[in-house]
This record gives C-alpha cells, structure tokens and sequence, in this order.
C-alpha cells in the first residue's frame, strides 16, 4: 500500500525543540489524526511535512520515494488560517488550482459541486479580500481538495465552519479516503477525530506518547472512557 512516511522528524527554534524525533505514517485511503495540547508540535510537524519548513532531522516519503522540498504536488496542506488571494475571486482560485496542477477535464464540475456543498456557489465571482473567516476556510478546502494530491494535510479544518460546512467537510474527508487519499487532520474536537479517524497519533511536547485506534489506546490506558477522558489520561 502506498503511504507518506516520516521517519525522525525533529524542529528546533533556538534551543526549544518543537519537534523531537517523531515518525508515522499515514497510508492511501486511509484517514489518521494528530491530537495533543497546545504547543504540542502538530502545526510545526504539519509544516515540515508539507515542505513549507525545514526541519533539522527526519526523512519525507511517498510510495517509498523521497520528496523533495518541492512537494506541492504530492503533499496539499491546508492551515490553521485560511489565507486565500485577496485579488481572487473564488472562482478564480479554483481556475489557479487547475491550471497549476494542470489538471484534466472535468474540473470545473468538480469545482461547481465543491462550491455547491459549501454554499459558495453564489459567492463565486466575491473577492477574497471580501470573505469572512469562514467563507475563506471553506475556499481554501475547496482548492485544496480540487488539486487532487495524494497526500492532503488539514490543520484543525473546523475551526470557523458552520454546521453545514463542518458536515460537508467531514463527508469530504470521508470521500478522499474513498478515493485512496492520504488525509492527515488535525484537532480538538475529540469526538469528531474518533468519529472520523482510522487511527491517531498523539503528540505532547513535540513527542509521540501515543498512536492507535481509539480501542487501542483506551486498552494501552487501562479504560473504556470518552475520547476527551482518554486524551486527558493520555497527555495529564
């Protein structure tokens, strides 16, 4: 099965080390979690993963192949902060999307329903300096999962979504997996993550204390509480 290895990730800052050696691997068609506190090292770990830092130790690969730093083809991250291109339309960052992945025919009916299942149909020729948080969230998913790229990384991708987006988002995700997608996402939103997850990894001061399903881990603990009592256990 193809799968993103990362094997000895490590980030410093000065003397903090954000990330201290970790390795996982997420596989095609497959949808793995990454949990811990604040501060904990999944933003930073998601930045290297994506080519978007440079890490001081660790290796990248897919399908058994090193990535290199420019991985944009393989690895699509989606960050914390939805940034979008304030002169862009929504279409127009979906036509960027295309043309840039060079993407085949029948794009734009890909596009047309992503937009659709966000409620942005409507809103497609509104800058993007005009959206709201969420509106801008909902763009940037619906770009980033239109590139097709095998690996998709989703930092906390809740956060500023309505009801309707949070479900279509989650159906999205459901769809990449479906589709041989590597979805890597990252949360705090427990429940959702061991409604949606195949597996987690668990980081806590740029460790991994943990990795399993939910049933895994509440045996490794020694408990059948709820994800947020475990997570707690886990990281206390």
């Amino acid at each position: 099965m193809r799968a993103l290895h990362v094997d000895g990730l490590t980030k410093r800052f000065g003397k903090k080390i954000a990330v201290d050696g970790i390795s996982f691997e997420v596989g095609a068609g497959e949808i793995v979690g990454l949990l811990g506190p604040n501060g904990a090292g999944k933003s930073t770990t998601f930045l290297c993963t994506a080519g978007l830092l440079r890490p001081d130790a660790g290796t990248f690969t897919w399908d058994g192949r090193p990535l290199g730093a420019n991985r944009s083809q393989t690895v699509a991250l989606i960050p914390e902060t939805p940034d979008v291109y304030p002169m862009l339309t929504i279409w127009e960052h979906m036509v960027f999307v295309a043309k840039s992945c060079r993407l085949g025919e029948g794009w734009q009916d890909r596009a047309h329903e992503f937009l659709r299942r966000f409620s942005l149909d409507d809103q497609r020729d509104t800058l993007g300096s005009a959206l709201s948080k969420g509106m801008r969230q909902k763009t940037l998913v619906a770009a980033t999962v239109l590139s097709d790229a095998p690996v998709i990384l989703f930092d906390e991708p809740m956060i500023g979504l309505d009801p309707l987006g949070q479900r279509e988002l989650r159906e999205i995700i459901r769809s990449l997996r479906t589709h041989g997608t590597a979805v890597f996402i990252s949360t705090h939103m427990l429940e959702q993550a061991q409604a949606l997850c195949d597996r987690v990894v668990i980081l806590k001061n740029g460790r991994n204390i943990a990795s399993g399903t939910f049933e895994e881990l509440q045996e490794l603990a020694g408990t059948h509480a709820s994800a947020e009592d475990l997570f707690l256990e886990l990281t206390r």
